[in-house]
């Protein structure tokens, strides 16, 4: 009798340092981010080698030619630091494919990728769930490998002289509440906003994280280029325009608005001083990357290298990149072409 008592206390006291265990793991996973059980296909950690100093420390990077294609914001990275690579590792070539129909965009980079005309794509969105599913239907998955961090800008003319916008008055003005920038404290003009026409990251960003899902206004003009875009802005004196950071900060026939989420903290996405439209080209303004860094900017996001998790060739090809553009020679190369490191 008296060992089965002792197998009882011995059994409970087993049972309670159990218990005491899975708190304290639990409650480290909530402080640290330590993640619980099995990961989700769409929540999946790339297998991601630590990253090197140079290109030519990236293993297992495959021989032949790679179509890969996808979002517009990553024309900059495309031509700093794509073609380094292409020049230090010439028997990984790549070649960047447009869409047959539609303009090049992260949407329609997904979609070609999903549908084996692309090898890997590049993307300023995170991937969607009904895409997650849809590859899922093709017998493979999808993994987002984040490589960099930009910010959306905001262009208007250099007439006007306001200092800044609230999240909450972009929205308004997007949505149609808000149409004379005297009613945001500048002068007594109509507002004239432009927006892109694509199936791009950036539209989706706008219209998910600053409209909350809401419909532009019918004053909205939409446009297919961002260069056309920011014609107008310099030209208009009412104009207001949206865009990748490093497509609008440096720029010399607009100014970059600060943005703020309240009144009281409008946070420039240039460097100060402000360089004046007077002294442009010789000086332009460069990027606020300590604010896009620490997401004192209101308006950032991360790039993402998308890959085909299919045990094959293109699977090699997108990890391959990915490890590329997370070195330190990378990592530079995304700086020159005006973006945050995320490394």
């Amino acid at each position: 009798m008296a060992q089965k008592n002792e197998t009882k206390v011995l059994v409970l006291a087993l049972l309670i340092t159990l218990g005491i265990v899975g708190g304290v793991y639990w409650w480290l996973a909530r402080s640290f981010d330590i993640p619980l059980g099995s990961i989700s296909n769409n929540q999946s950690q790339p297998n991601l080698q630590s990253a090197g100093s140079g290109f030519t420390s990236v293993q297992k990077v495959p021989s032949g030619l790679f179509s890969y294609g996808g979002s517009s914001t990553w024309a900059p990275i495309r031509k700093e630091a794509d073609s380094a690579i292409k020049t230090a590792l010439s028997k990984f070539q790549l070649r960047y494919t447009n869409p047959t129909t539609g303009s090049p965009g992260s949407g329609t980079g997904i979609k070609m990728l999903l549908n084996n005309q692309l090898a890997f794509s590049q993307s300023s969105r995170a991937v969607k769930d009904k895409e997650y599913q849809q590859a899922q239907q093709r017998g493979f998955t999808l993994q987002e490998i984040p490589i960099a961090i930009d910010g959306i800008a905001i262009a208007v003319n250099p007439d006007l002289n306001i200092p800044g916008l609230t999240l909450a008055q972009l929205k308004d003005i997007y949505t149609g509440k808000i149409t004379n920038w005297q009613e945001v404290g500048g002068k007594n003009q109509q507002i004239l906003p432009y927006s892109k026409i694509s199936e791009g990251g950036t539209v989706e960003f706008f219209v998910n994280n600053i409209l909350e899902k809401e419909e532009f206004g019918q004053n909205v003009e939409k446009i297919s280029t961002t260069t056309e875009a920011l014609r107008k802005v310099s030209k208009n004196p009412g104009g207001i325009y949206y865009a990748s950071a490093p497509e609008v900060v440096g720029q010399c026939g607009i100014k970059p608005l600060p943005i703020g989420r309240n009144k009281t903290q409008l946070i420039p996405p240039y460097q100060e001083p402000y360089v004046p439209i007077s002294d442009c080209p010789q000086k332009r303004n460069q990027l606020n990357v300590n604010a896009f860094r620490s997401d004192e900017y209101p308006m950032t996001r991360r790039l993402f290298v998308v890959v085909k998790k299919n045990g094959q060739i293109d699977e090699q090809a997108g990890m391959a990149y990915a490890n590329l553009l997370l070195t330190d020679e990378g990592q530079q190369l995304i700086s020159k072409a005006g973006f945050v490191r995320i490394r």
